[in-house]
């Protein structure tokens, strides 16, 4: 149900939509593949069984007000709003602006969120046909929190079309750190040491742009590519998965049996119990990714004497640099010493370098993913809060917090996980 429309004097129309469900999906599905950085977490399918499945509703904290915006009948701009009432899923941490408000009598909530709900992965969240039309909706979107008397809007893990279309804007930029590992054998002293400087416009995960440089033959190729001890702690940690007697086995796509997502599922939920929280996802979320998207789903399934004990789920997409792999959820039934880096980081990129795929994402944070050869890349997140007061005190704070993103990255750079190479 559309819930309002406005139309400015150069025939734009602005909808605000209350599900993603009011796009068509061919619609929204064909200006995605238009961007710069598509996702298959972007595609009208992922998001529309958020919704569908409870994971992603009023009911969660997650209420959908979708934007678009639409020229001559036809959609030229739209993104995912979400209303917040928490900050919770997220994985950009704002609790102490929530907190500061709090403390001046102020309500933080509800927020804007313009971000796939649980899904740390950079890509574009703007989805434009040009950038006058990005600009727009970014325009949009401020006009319409302030109307809403939204106390801030947030736009997160976005791409470099996205982050130039918000500076450009107005907006504040964040970062943040997260670990990516390319199909790219190194060529110089450091892969690290190619990292992009501060405020430049970059890819992620691919440093130094060796888009054209040769893959890694297999496994042991990857490991020789280490420094010694890293190629020896790998080696440690898979034959002490072994020695326990088990093996692994993948499906791919519709081969992903409704057993094995059943499977799956314990795995999942088990971990997010252990923990002491619900999982974010319903199993109704995964029936739809089953039947909607089974083409971009990878599952390894860890067994022991036959049963299966553990498993992990990597969705799959593409990019200009080629086939992508992004390491998404995971769980166990047993405790199994170093199953988890197996599950989630060894048998995976031996399946990235078996199957052609340029890179592997491993999700939100994680220093210890450099020792597995996931190097640093930056992910930044644009902001706007109404309160002038509060907007120019956290500009002040992203100013700090940016120089020491800034030297993070510039340490992590000196302590690559590779072989040195001659210059």
């Amino acid at each position: 149900m559309k819930m309002s429309v406005r139309r400015d004097t150069n025939n734009y129309v602005t909808r605000v939509l209350r599900s993603p469900e009011d796009v068509t999906a061919a619609d929204w599905n064909g200006l995605l593949r238009m961007q710069d950085q598509p996702t298959p977490f972007m595609r009208h399918e992922y998001l529309a069984a958020l919704h569908r499945s409870g994971s992603a509703t009023h009911e969660t904290g997650w209420t959908p007000r979708f934007i678009t915006l639409e020229k001559d009948g036809c959609l030229v701009a739209a993104c995912a709003l979400y209303v917040k009432t928490h900050s919770y899923g997220e994985y950009v941490f704002d609790h102490a602006w929530a907190n500061a408000y709090a403390q001046h009598g102020l309500s933080y909530y509800p927020k804007a969120v313009v971000a796939v709900p649980f899904t740390p992965v950079p890509g574009s969240r703007l989805l434009a046909r040009s950038a006058a039309d990005r600009m727009l909706l970014v325009k949009a979107l401020v006009q319409w929190c302030e109307a809403q008397q939204m106390s801030s809007l947030h736009l997160l893990f976005c791409s470099p079309d996205d982050l130039q279309a918000c500076e450009e804007a107005g907006l504040m930029l964040r970062h943040t750190v997260q670990f990516h590992w390319k199909n790219v054998a190194p060529t110089l002293a450091s892969a690290c040491a190619a990292l992009p400087p501060e405020g430049a416009r970059f890819a992620l995960g691919r440093p130094g742009g060796e888009t054209g440089a040769p893959a890694y033959r297999d496994f042991e190729d990857f490991l020789a590519s280490l420094s010694q001890d890293k190629r020896k702690k790998i080696r440690q940690e898979r034959r002490k998965v072994a020695d326990a007697g088990v093996s692994f086995r993948w499906s791919l796509g519709s081969a992903i049996s409704p057993q094995d997502w059943d499977f799956f599922y314990r795995c999942y939920e088990r971990t997010y119990l252990e923990h002491g929280n619900a999982p974010y996802l319903s199993r109704d979320f995964f029936r739809a990714m089953a039947s909607t998207m089974p083409e971009n789903w990878l599952l390894f399934v860890a067994q022991r004497q036959n049963r299966p004990v553990a498993a992990s789920l990597l969705a799959l997409g593409t990019s200009s640099s080629g086939p992508v792999a992004y390491g998404r959820y995971w769980g166990a039934l047993e405790r199994v010493d170093c199953l988890h880096f197996e599950a989630c980081y060894y048998q995976p990129l031996e399946w990235c370098i078996g199957h052609g795929y340029r890179r592997f994402e491993g999700g939100a944070q994680g220093e210890h993913k450099m020792a597995r050869a996931l190097l640093p890349v930056k992910a930044s997140s644009a902001h706007w809060l109404a309160e002038p007061a509060f907007a120019a005190a956290v500009e002040r704070f992203l100013e700090r917090e940016g120089k020491g993103i800034g030297d993070y990255l510039e340490d992590l750079g000196q302590r690559s996980p590779f072989k040195s190479q001659p210059r």
